[in-house]
């Protein structure tokens, strides 16, 4: 399982009630059900995902997240979840609302776009940054809405958002001494439990 998985694994009680948004082929999930006995769903798009998440026993329903979730009732799950998709939605300080209305506490992960390999493209090339990480050019990538981990704080803060926790890891999902000390600039990946 990824890093930032296990990272998510010790932030979900068990038994807990949890909505994966963007599952991708339902691995935390088949993960969090064998291991934390938690019941759930996964919101997915791609139906080849859709199939994988079958064959793994994850319930998992075919929906467009940015077509809105007012079709889930409020705080009908313990935790929702979204990893590596904030960036993708039309308007994710919505879908944060969103999530928070239907969870008690929610889980997001995201690329820092604040990260010094991103600046230094930018500074340095005068282009958008393409890397293993951020793979797409300015023209091709499903990457729609990048921000630092200072703008997603400042949105928990204009939204009445309590972050709960935050843990900033490298490219390999990985803590280090380093990402803590000045994590805008050296965290790549941000990993988020926030509540109302």
């Amino acid at each position: 399982m990824r890093a930032d998985l296990e990272i998510i694994d010790e932030w979900v009680k068990p038994g807990s009630r949890v909505l994966d948004l963007g599952c991708g082929e339902g691995e935390l999930l088949q993960h969090l059900m064998l291991n934390k006995a938690v019941t759930g769903y996964g919101l997915e798009i791609n139906p080849g995902n859709i199939t994988a998440c079958l064959e793994k026993g994850v319930s998992v329903i075919e929906k467009n997240i940015d077509d809105g979730l007012a079709t889930l009732r409020d705080n009908s799950f313990d935790t929702v979840i979204m990893t590596q998709a904030l960036q993708v939605m039309e308007r994710p300080d919505l879908i944060v609302d969103e999530m928070l209305r239907i969870g008690k506490e929610c889980i997001v992960t995201f690329p820092n776009f604040g990260h010094w390999r991103a600046r230094g493209y930018l500074a340095f090339r005068g282009k958008m940054p393409v890397s293993k990480f951020l793979p797409y050019t300015w023209y091709n990538t499903p990457n729609i809405h990048f921000c630092t981990f200072k703008d997603f704080e400042r949105l928990c803060v204009q939204r009445n958002i309590y972050i709960q926790d935050r843990t900033v890891v490298d490219h390999s999902h990985r803590d280090h001494w380093w990402t803590r000390l000045w994590p805008n600039m050296l965290g790549e990946i941000a990993i988020y439990r926030i509540t109302r």
